[in-house]
């Protein structure tokens, strides 16, 4: 599969399902199951919170279990590295704590299912990942977790592979919209690199960018107040930094401002859009403006044509109708297993 090549270009990866069952799971094995056969790349594997189980622990269905080759540096908590199916030798034990031990350092000497387990927040994971590196991983490989979507942020991660299905919503129409929004997001515009140094480590309060890209806090407590502020919102330009997450209270006061299409919101990645589909269009078609400090490398998109509910699309319909919107290599693993 092309992507399987465009996936080596980067060092770390991030695997985000839009839903359970969307065969985000499914994703990663094809994808380390393909990886085994370039020798010279050192693959790393770790997640976000529990993955690797048996059974989905919502829905209560069979799932795909994690399978790595000897040779696999993978990371996982006490309570699940105890759990595997493989013989491995322990490189190194955190200090810090999970609800399930400590995180386990460890590389695989035979082929085998593991259960995964990772770091609880996001500037822990950066860590973990910066270490397998260290101790040799050329690719580290991050399963991520049910609405944990900021674990597909640039920040932490070069690239993500997305997957999406009949999981998502029993409307065709309502996958490709969903679907078709978050590769929306992925693609909003840059901010050039000297404004993005000053704003990167930046992680509360909403801020002004004058024209000499000077960043001045507005002391604004929160984005929920921004209708009691608007004065002060726009006191110095129309040009803001929002450091959180922006929402649809927000984007709809701002495009309802008769200069709508001069403001322009700036935010650390799309994964902090947690405003809807149809206010965010709706203020972008009006002329306002969302930019980013750091963009996402979505490299592929796969799909999961049935649900554990019972119903299902037709695969290559699926296909076909998220191409109309994404130009993106889409692919149902479980068709192409054997390419």
């Amino acid at each position: 599969m092309p992507f399987i090549k465009d996936i080596l270009r980067y060092k770390s990866i991030s695997f985000v399902g839009l839903e359970k069952n969307t065969g985000k799971t499914q994703t990663l094995n094809y994808v380390l199951d393909r990886l085994c056969s370039f020798s010279n790349i050192k693959i790393g594997l770790t997640s976000i919170g529990i993955d690797g189980e048996k059974e989905d622990q919502v829905t209560l269905t069979a799932k795909p279990q994690i399978t790595i080759d000897p040779g696999t540096l993978f990371v996982t908590a006490e309570g699940l590295y105890r759990q595997k199916e493989i013989v491995a030798n322990i490189l190194n034990l955190s200090q810090r704590q999970t609800a399930l031990g400590r995180l386990v350092f460890a590389r695989s000497e035979t082929k085998g299912k593991v259960l995964l387990g990772g770091a609880g927040n996001t500037a822990w994971l950066k860590e973990v990942i910066a270490q397998m590196h260290s101790l040799g991983a050329d690719l580290v490989l991050v399963d991520g977790a049910l609405s944990r979507m900021s674990f597909g942020s640039p920040s932490i991660t070069q690239a993500m592979i997305l997957s999406t299905g009949a999981a998502l919503s029993a409307s065709l129409k309502t996958v490709v919209k969903k679907t078709a929004f978050v590769y929306q997001m992925t693609q909003l515009p840059q901010i050039d690199s000297e404004l993005a140094s000053k704003l990167s480590d930046i992680d509360s309060g909403i801020y002004a960018i004058t024209q000499d890209e000077e960043v001045i806090d507005l002391d604004i407590p929160s984005i929920l107040m921004i209708e009691r502020y608007k004065d002060k919102l726009f006191s110095q330009g129309k040009r803001l930094f929002v450091s959180g997450i922006i929402t649809d209270k927000l984007i709809s006061f701002l495009r309802t401002q008769k200069d709508c299409q001069q403001i322009e919101i700036i935010i650390k990645d799309f994964t902090r859009v947690f405003s809807s589909p149809e206010q965010t269009n709706m203020f972008l078609q009006k002329g306002g403006k969302i930019s980013v400090v750091q963009r996402t490398n979505l490299i592929a998109i796969t799909v999961n044509p049935f649900s554990p509910t019972g119903y299902n699309f037709k695969s290559q319909e699926l296909i076909s109708s998220l191409q109309q919107e994404i130009p993106l290599p889409i692919y149902n693993i479980k068709e192409n297993a054997d390419l």
